[in-house]
């Protein structure tokens, strides 16, 4: 099979297109067919580095979120036959023609979205689902700030906090407004015109993709016992000691009950997603390159 294999860390001219040995699943296993395959800013840091510090080993192929069609299974496998469709979220393998992935790592894909649109929703909206839910515990009638709510997490958190009764804030740049909005947002500030927290206040929670000077901001606006859960920044104790806040941060996991909560979401029109550019798998060079520049709005996905 074809893949982008990595044997060096480094930036993107370490990704090679290449022919590899296609897998086969052991008895807990599955091998998918990919048909798209997301790109992520977690496959950027396995990339240049951060491989080393989840233990992984050389060569490695990249990607993290895909949708295909299940090719075959191990005798272990219950819930899935060859032929069904599914979409999923591991950590690494996805920027390839074939992927062997775990029962627990698939959903159901969505049958009102085709694959493009599937392969952009498992890392982002289980991300963002843990986040404001697992860890934040966003209830009905509360206050969310969501910052980055353009991007492919905080769009996708922006959405799950409306369907769950959540009054959104939406902070992003000004010619996101529209598109925020569009998601459902309640509120919307452009950071790059206004400082939220002269703004914003007693937030039930906020969440953080960006950290930074970002975060540190965040944590004024928080009610007393709110919570601010971020995806890239250590809590900073003093703050919250401070402010009387609690903050946390996190790192999703597969999750198949939360794939199939996904998945009814989508088929029932709650959540949608957008996408910002397609590329073949063999220019997953280009396809990287566009997300680090950040010049678009909405997924980037790679197609086999």
């Amino acid at each position: 099979m074809k893949a982008i294999q990595i044997n060096d860390y480094g930036d993107e001219d370490v990704l090679k297109y290449v022919a590899v040995e296609r897998p086969e699943p052991e008895d807990d296993e599955l091998l998918v067919k990919i048909i798209a395959a997301a790109v992520n800013p977690v496959d950027i840091k396995i990339r240049n580095g951060k491989g080393k510090k989840f233990g992984m080993n050389l060569p490695l192929i990249v990607g993290a979120d895909f949708a295909g069609t299940v090719e075959n299974i191990g005798g272990g496998i219950k819930k899935f036959k060859a032929g069904d469709a599914v979409y999923g979220k591991i950590l690494i393998g996805c920027y390839s023609e074939y992927v062997i992935v775990k029962e627990i790592e698939l959903g159901r894909k969505p049958k009102n979205v085709d694959f493009i649109s599937a392969a952009s929703l498992p890392m982002a909206t289980l991300t963002a689902w843990q986040a404001i839910f697992d860890n934040a515990h966003l209830e009905n009638g509360q206050k969310i700030l969501v910052h980055g709510a353009s991007g492919s997490v905080g769009s996708m958190a922006v959405q799950l906090a409306k369907a769950k009764g959540a009054y959104v804030i939406g902070s992003a740049s000004g010619s996101n407004e529209d598109f925020v909005n569009n998601l459902g947002a309640d509120a919307f500030i452009d950071y790059k015109s206004k400082d939220f927290e002269t703004i914003v206040k007693d937030m039930d929670v906020v969440f953080d993709p960006i950290g930074g000077d970002t975060h540190k901001r965040s944590y004024q606006v928080l009610k007393e016992n709110g919570i601010l859960v971020s995806l890239v920044q250590e809590p900073f104790e003093e703050l919250m000691q401070h402010y009387k806040v609690q903050a946390k941060i996190m790192a999703s996991q597969p999750n198949p009950e939360q794939l199939e909560a996904i998945t009814q979401m989508v088929e029932a029109g709650q959540i949608k997603t957008e996408i910002g550019q397609v590329f073949p798998l063999s220019e997953a060079k280009k396809a990287q390159i566009q997300s680090q520049d950040r010049n678009v709005r909405g997924k980037i996905i790679l197609e086999p």
